[in-house]
């Protein structure tokens, strides 16, 4: 009876003769006591092992019979034949799309950087632009008295706008699947582009935060940046920015200021025939503007009252006066203002002016409307010409007199086709341009235009750079190989000579202000630059080795007449950036490539000649940048969407494009010497194209018409300065007040 009270798990141990199971004498009682301690320790342990193992199976169990439960719960749902097709595309297509929602939200976190900025910073602003000889060039920014709210438009004009750009605004929440799909449709049918998907908040998106470049990454960013503004404004608020940010043709942005320019009234007194041509011009300013094509402008306002029609907004009866009496418009001269050039100066008044209190502004620019005119034909010629054959649509060009202001800027073939700014904006590589970082670092590294370097095989970690012929010269001197644009030289240097972080500092030195790639490669041009940042930066060779000064603004006044800004009193002066020597043997090496080397078509008549040409891999980018002692240009051709060009060069077409502009500028004026260059101009192998019998095609030189001499010129700014220098004239004491005081003495009092 004894053993039945003992606990079970006690009987073991006694049955063994221990609690540690090993026999010991019954007798003996003094020799149990030591064990009971290590007895009640072995006890807790093995109550502990026991509910673990307890534990974890009875929560085995219970997990497994719940995880049967639920299977048996959901078998009542299962479905078989088409119906588990449908479900398990279903279920594919929300995974894929979870995948495509991250990835689109992570490609547009950039844009979203945009809105953290103060964007409508230049709300603030009113410029008036001057060219450099005091003319009114046209206007930026958003002239308050003439924003006019959405409740204050004339109704008929509001629904001529939704009617033809976005007929579901108040329905849709930035983008419209509906009128996506039947775009598309439309589209299809017609076999061309015949509608627009891009709801009225995309749009003003684009306007706000980014520019016309046509590309995926650009749609995504303005699919999202237009939730966002759906989400932070009304639609009355999208609505009235669009109204006011749109480009309406002949430099003019906004209804309000479109009104005034065509018709001669404010925006809310157009009628509808008026508002109709109004609508009319969102889609293609350019193409649709009255002033320059009246029956275009017509035609399309009439498809304006018939979109009215169609979406329900006005019967057919009450748009027919407005179809039988066209809106006419003001005679305009058909003259453009060089509206590339006004966009970048904008951004560069905003960032001068913003600590100023006034931001109603006069503001003198550097430009010479004279040599913009001849930058956009030398583009537009040279792309009437050569376009279809090159397969090249776009250019861009940016002039630099020496000593840092920008007469002229063409950022595309067509402002009202495309805002974007090829010449301050687009990153293209420049190819073989950018070798001269790495020859005018090689300079300032005790090298000379005679030292001698080895043309070979030439290995950098996987990469092995090959010339255009795919051949080596051997033992050249550092001028022959710039001018023949050998490709193993420059990396040659940069591996065992200068470095590739060397000359990412000169090309920032220089200033290129776009971010440069380490990378290998950058010897021969692989990291994008600007079409600017090229022209500042070899402007520093013809200044001598001192930085150009690039700069657009010359003088900003307020309305009251106080000189806010003078870029002669204001800038800092400028410092050296190459030495005398270096800058000395690069004008001597560039001197000899357009009569020597790759850029015999760039040579101008008479004038000593200084530049290089680049291409970059597949021909998609031709560059030449060149300059003279008067002036510094660099040219850029290619396509927006990066496809290839018919193995266009930068000897070809900008190399030619150059020519006729500096053809142009250069007549008539006194001609500067580039520095360090003694030696007569070297004798030109390729003779100008002009129209003759042999080239029935080509187009005549451009012409400079002569308003004065250079010698008069020159006499007036000598006596301009020496007005500007001279002291202020004083009276003789006891004259000066009498002279200004009217005399009073036997006044009638009249």
């Amino acid at each position: 009876m004894a053993d039945k009270d003992k606990p079970d798990d006690l009987q073991p141990a006694e049955r063994l003769g221990g609690a540690d199971g090993i026999d010991r004498p019954a007798s003996g009682g003094t020799s149990a006591s030591p064990e009971k301690p290590r007895k009640l320790k072995r006890h807790i342990f093995l109550k502990i092992d026991s509910w673990l193992d307890s534990t974890l199976w009875n929560a085995g169990y219970d997990l497994a019979e719940a995880w049967e439960e639920i299977t048996i719960f959901f078998r009542r749902f299962r479905v078989r034949g088409l119906k588990k097709l449908g479900f398990e595309i279903a279920g594919e297509a929300m995974t894929l799309g979870t995948a495509g929602m991250v990835l689109l939200l992570a490609l547009a976190q950039p844009a979203f950087e945009e809105t953290k900025k103060d964007w409508r910073n230049h709300d603030n602003f009113a410029v008036t632009f001057l060219d450099r000889y005091g003319n009114t060039i046209g206007h930026r920014g958003i002239i308050h008295e003439n924003s006019v709210p959405v409740d204050e438009l004339p109704d008929h004009l509001v629904k001529a706008v939704l009617a033809t750009e976005d007929r579901r605004f108040f329905e849709h929440f930035g983008i419209d699947f509906i009128g996506l799909a039947r775009a598309m449709t439309e589209n299809a049918k017609a076999g061309s582009v015949v509608q627009g998907g891009s709801t009225l908040t995309q749009q003003l998106a684009k306007n706000l935060f980014l520019t016309n470049e046509r590309s995926i990454e650009r749609k995504i960013k303005e699919a999202y940046l237009a939730l966002w503004l759906e989400a932070n404004l009304s639609k009355q608020e999208i609505l009235s920015l669009y109204l006011d940010r749109a480009y309406m043709g002949g430099g003019t942005f906004g209804a309000a200021a479109a009104s005034q320019f065509y018709f001669g009234k404010n925006i809310t007194e157009v009628t509808l025939a008026e508002a109709a041509m109004l609508a009319g011009l969102f889609k293609a300013p350019a193409k649709y503007a009255p002033h320059v094509n009246l029956p275009a402008a017509r035609a399309r306002a009439n498809d304006v009252l018939t979109n009215m029609v169609q979406s329900g907004l006005m019967t057919e009866g009450q748009v027919v006066a407005a179809r039988r009496n066209p809106a006419s418009v003001i005679d305009r001269d058909k003259k453009e203002a060089p509206d590339f050039f006004l966009d970048w100066a904008f951004e560069e008044v905003q960032r001068i002016a913003a600590r100023f209190k006034d931001h109603t502004l006069v503001v003198r620019t550097t430009i010479d409307l004279g040599l913009q005119q001849a930058a956009e034909e030398a583009v537009a010629s040279s792309l009437r010409e050569y376009g279809e054959s090159y397969n090249v649509k776009q250019g861009a060009v940016v002039m630099v007199e020496n000593g840092g202001a920008v007469r002229a800027m063409v950022g595309g073939r067509d402002y009202g086709e495309s805002q974007f700014n090829r010449a301050t904006r687009a990153l293209r590589q420049p190819g073989s341009s950018f070798k001269m970082y790495t020859y005018a670092l090689a300079m300032e590294n005790g090298y000379t235009p005679q030292t001698v370097v080895v043309d070979g095989p030439v290995a950098w970690g996987n990469w092995s750079p090959q010339n255009y012929g795919r051949s080596y010269a051997g033992r050249v001197t550092m001028e022959t190989a710039l001018a023949k644009s050998i490709n193993t030289i420059p990396v040659r240097l940069a591996k065992e000579k200068l470095g590739i972080d060397a000359i990412i500092q000169t090309t920032k030195a220089m200033g290129v202000e776009t971010p440069i790639k380490k990378d290998v490669t950058i010897p021969l041009g692989t990291s994008e630059v600007t079409v600017m940042d090229q022209a500042t930066a070899y402007a520093v060779l013809p200044a001598g080795g001192y930085a150009s000064r690039r700069h657009g603004i010359a003088q900003i006044v307020n309305y009251a007449g106080d000189v806010l800004y003078d870029f002669e009193r204001d800038a800092p002066q400028p410092e050296r950036i190459l030495s005398e020597q270096a800058a000395r043997s690069m004008n001597q090496m560039m001197t000899k490539i357009p009569y020597i080397g790759t850029a015999r078509r760039a040579a101008v008549d008479g004038i000593l000649t200084a530049g290089k040409t680049g291409t970059t891999q597949a021909y998609r980018d031709a560059w030449f940048v060149g300059y003279t002692g008067n002036y510094t240009a660099a040219v850029w051709f290619g396509n927006d969407d990066y496809t290839s060009t018919n193995n266009m060069t930068g000897g070809s077409l900008p190399a030619m494009t150059f020519k006729k502009l500096m053809d142009y500028a250069h007549q008539g004026i006194d001609i500067k010497p580039i520095p360090g260059v003694d030696q007569p101009m070297p004798a030109k192998e390729a003779k100008p194209q002009v129209a003759d019998a042999a080239n029935p095609d080509a187009l005549p030189p451009m012409v400079r018409p002569r308003s004065l001499s250079s010698q008069s010129t020159r006499l007036i700014r000598e006596l301009a300065t020496r007005l500007k220098s001279a002291d202020a004239l004083s009276a003789p004491a006891g004259t000066a007040q009498a002279a200004i005081e009217p005399q009073t003495t036997g006044s009638t009092g009249r």
